[in-house]
């Protein structure tokens, strides 16, 4: 219900928030770009999703970041969280509707163009880039989706976060394989040869929250397929190549038997557990966060990762139109809201945020690969373990930059959710597929009708 909700209030958030900003084109509590920012006695609000497998270190966190910017300018921070994509959408609804709500929103990279398409979130100037230590500051490609051209930007970087297959040496190297096969029907061949007992090739988290839609959109950009076309404001979920993407990702469990039954409930955080105790020879869309929890687990020294397949189901080589999309421009923006009486403040508190420093102590904590430029150099400088991930960030991809893809994703993510009854006897019949991809279709494509 909260999903539906959630993707029937969105259209209306563009021209809401435009209303918004045009009452409230500036929050700022300090035009100076130079010196501190005066913050004494005031609380800085921020919403970030919720880290599921480091949640004991990301409440350290907060404690540490809260001190740092009082000693820096007398304010404190309070942090929220969000759990989920529907909870995030719905985070930014509620604020944009009332007005208020957080300074900062801490968004996955795929969101910020329904913060963008609100206009309720600043529209960042060279004056504004100033203020967060300037544009140069940070890592190049972590700027690809921040806004849809370098001056309409909204989303400041504050980590990248690449996808890439986690791998077990040892069990590859039992089986006589060399590596991670380039090919998504080469890799389930090879998962199918390594699942043996209580071990199986692949470990997927059925059940997240943001996993699934990620590898269907991989397998169809593969095909030519970008789900949204935004020149003919067309979406293309019905089309051919998505459903191979869901038969391919739903066989894993159904047809190829590589998976455990038990991941048809399973969160990122247990597919990585299973990986971790040596349950699974394959990891596939994990990122970098996942490197903190296996080298303190049994598989440390004994996994790599590698660029997931670029070539689609059912082909051996990438189609003429398909594209090598290896993962998402994928990460985290921090977005400043405009009705903010902080918004200096707020600048500041980003700034602190993506100092080298700051960024890579949180990538050393949480493994996130850090925006800015000299921490990147720091962090990649003799770690060969990561070389991999940093391939995979040449060949991202991001997704279709319009308010109407926040809708999509999850639309996308909601035909794996009504997947499951039936995942759970066995099977989910072609009709059926056909059903729910015409049921996320149409959402996508009203979504799309009516965004910027």
């Amino acid at each position: 219900m909260r999903s539906r909700i959630a993707l029937g209030a969105v259209a209306g958030l563009a021209v809401i928030g435009l209303a918004l900003s045009g009452c409230s084109s500036s929050g700022s509590t300090n035009s100076s770009t130079s010196g501190p920012v005066d913050g004494k006695g005031k609380t800085l609000d921020v919403m970030i999703a919720a880290n599921s497998l480091y949640p004991t270190e990301q409440q350290q966190w907060f404690k540490d970041v809260s001190a740092q910017f009082e000693k820096e300018t007398g304010a404190t921070v309070k942090f929220e969280t969000f759990a989920s994509a529907n909870d995030e959408l719905t985070k930014i609804q509620t604020s944009v509707l009332s007005g208020q709500g957080p300074d900062i929103y801490d968004l996955g990279t795929t969101f910020t163009p329904t913060a963008y398409s609100t206009g309720a979130f600043v529209k960042l100037t060279d004056d504004d880039w100033k203020k967060v230590g300037g544009r140069d500051r940070f890592v190049p490609a972590t700027l690809g989706i921040s806004g849809p051209d370098e001056k309409n930007e909204v989303g400041i970087p504050f980590l990248s976060r690449p996808f890439v297959l986690a791998y077990n040496k040892d069990l590859l190297k039992a089986a006589g394989i060399d590596k991670p096969a380039d090919t998504w029907d080469g890799l389930a061949e090879q998962a199918k040869k390594l699942t043996t007992g209580d071990v199986h090739g692949m470990a997927i988290a059925y059940a997240d929250s943001f996993d699934p839609w990620k590898f269907v959109w991989a397998m169809s950009m593969q095909q030519g397929n970008t789900i949204l076309d935004l020149k003919s404001k067309k979406a293309t979920i019905d089309d051919d190549a998505v459903k191979k993407a869901y038969e391919t990702y739903f066989g894993w469990l159904t047809k190829d038997k590589v998976v455990d039954p038990a991941s048809i409930g399973w969160k990122n955080a247990q597919a990585v557990a299973a990986f971790a105790d040596g349950k699974a020879a394959f990891l596939p869309m994990v990122s970098s966060s996942s490197q903190v929890s296996l080298d303190k687990s049994g598989v440390a020294g004994k996994y790599a990762y590698a660029v997931m397949p670029t070539i689609p189901p059912g082909a051996t080589k990438l189609p003429s139109d398909g594209k090598a999309a290896a993962t998402i421009i994928s990460g985290d923006n921090m977005v400043v809201a405009k009705y903010s009486k902080n918004q200096d403040l707020a600048f500041a508190l980003i700034k602190m945020l993506t100092s080298t420093d700051n960024q890579v102590k949180y990538t050393k904590t949480f493994g996130d690969l850090p925006t800015n430029a000299d921490a990147a150099k720091q962090i990649e400088n003799g770690n060969e373990l990561i070389a991999p991930i940093l391939e995979a960030g040449t060949k991202a991809y991001g997704t279709p930059f319009s308010g109407a893809w926040g809708d999509t994703q999850l639309a996308l993510v909601n035909v794996v959710v009504q997947s499951i009854p039936s995942l759970s006897s066995g099977s989910v019949s072609s009709s059926d597929l056909d059903a729910k991809l015409k049921t996320a279709q149409d959402a996508a494509q009203s979504s799309l009708n009516k965004a910027k």
